[in-house]
């Protein structure tokens, strides 16, 4: 298990204002940060929102669900269907992509990711 140091945490935006089994966009500097709700499971995610694919700020907007044996939870880019692990950031779909994952927790329904 990797240890996070140096981590600050970062008001996204409230509970509320994600879509439940959804995603939102927040932007931290020159970044702009996808939230997940994934809320059939009950846990929460945020990944970069750039889609390495084809440079297209969408993963936000993408289909979340479950991949393999596993179920390891993911995002599908809505316009090409490139799929991402929220977890570790690979790509599942057999190419070679990455994207940058973030820890998130909920405190008293506000939503804080962590930045580096």
């Amino acid at each position: 298990m990797e240890v996070l140091a140096d981590i600050e945490w970062v008001l996204a935006c409230y509970a509320d204002d994600v879509p439940e089994n959804g995603g939102a966009c927040m932007k931290h500097g020159d970044e702009q940060i996808a939230i997940y709700n994934f809320s059939r499971r009950g846990e929460w995610y945020a990944t970069q929102n750039l889609c390495p694919h084809k440079q297209q700020m969408a993963l936000s907007r993408g289909m979340i669900g479950s991949a393999g044996e596993s179920c390891e939870p993911k995002v599908a880019c809505p316009f090409h269907k490139k799929t991402f692990s929220l977890i570790s950031g690979e790509c599942l779909s057999g190419d070679d992509y990455q994207i940058k994952t973030y820890p998130v927790k909920v405190v008293e329904g506000k939503v804080y990711v962590g930045i580096a």
